[in-house]
């Protein structure tokens, strides 16, 4: 049986489901995104999420498609409708419909919503008992990288050379330093010291990644915000990554190097069990 997909105020089964061919999401990826796990039917992290939906759409000046309430009424509305237990809802906002043009389109343009989850094992991954390697590439998005937009091209682009390097994903390098992963926050593990960059524009402000870091000062690890280097990565004791659709996923591998004994270690190990146990209490 198909996905049932919420598309502008329509439960569609999803080969019914249609977005003109001249909204902007698609014409110029004037749109944003956000994706929220779903554990035993119920919405982890949701606030978090829709606080950043509406920080992303504020800072695009873009009009938003209804309520934060609104918002998860459809999201729970969308579990119900699939009997959908664990993985992920995908949610996108556009500018709407408009002939095509590089200026915003007339006030009062109505945007699109569309909606619809994938099936995922995320609390028991099969990824995160081995660990996952990581290549390094460069940093060749855009400048605005703290707006969770729909441009994934380069993101994509550098899934793509993991792959054909034989690894899982890629780390992105800008001026010597770490960034992130193309779909994730990247951290470090040095004497037991969590190392992560600083939020700025240069980095998604994730989600998982401050619920991570506030349960690891609750259990008083020690967390360092700040840039590092590839080889420092290769130098540390573990590593990991965050996001939505990983949770905290350990990182084993670093262009070639392993790390420690090539195995996940027991910071990253930890922070997982940490996150899982309060996300599933919080789920809503």
């Amino acid at each position: 049986m198909s996905r049932i997909v919420y598309v502008n105020g329509e439960y569609l089964p999803e080969e019914e489901a249609r977005v003109s061919v001249f909204d902007r999401g698609f014409l110029f990826a004037d749109g944003v995104y956000e994706v929220t796990t779903v554990l035993g039917g119920k919405l982890v992290d949701f606030g978090g999420h829709a606080k950043r939906l509406w920080r992303s759409m504020a800072e695009l000046e873009m009009t938003a498609p209804c309520t934060e309430e609104e918002l998860l009424e459809i999201h729970r509305e969308l579990i119900a409708r699939n009997g959908f237990e664990e993985g992920l809802i995908y949610l996108q906002v556009t500018r709407g419909a408009a002939d095509r043009d590089f200026a915003y389109p007339a006030e009062g343009t109505k945007p699109t919503l569309v909606l619809f989850h994938q099936e995922k094992q995320v609390a028991d991954s099969p990824a995160a008992g081995k660990g996952v390697r990581i290549v390094s590439i460069p940093d060749e998005r855009w400048g605005r990288r703290d707006i969770k937009t729909v441009q994934l091209l380069y993101p994509s682009m550098g899934k793509m050379a993991a792959k054909k390097a034989g690894a899982d994903d890629a780390w992105m390098v800008e001026d010597g330093k770490v960034t992130e992963g193309t779909s994730n926050n990247a951290y470090i593990v040095r004497g037991g010291t969590i190392i992560t960059r600083q939020l700025g524009t240069e980095i998604l402000h994730g989600i998982t990644r401050a619920a991570v870091l506030r349960f690891a000062r609750e259990a008083q690890m020690k967390v360092e915000e700040r840039p590092f280097t590839i080889e420092e990565a290769q130098d540390a004791d573990e590593a990991f990554i965050t996001s939505a659709s990983a949770f905290v996923m350990p990182v084993v591998e670093i262009d070639g190097a392993k790390l420690g004994e090539g195995a996940p270690g027991p910071v990253a190990t930890r922070l997982r069990e940490i996150y899982i146990d309060e996300m599933r209490k919080a789920a809503v």
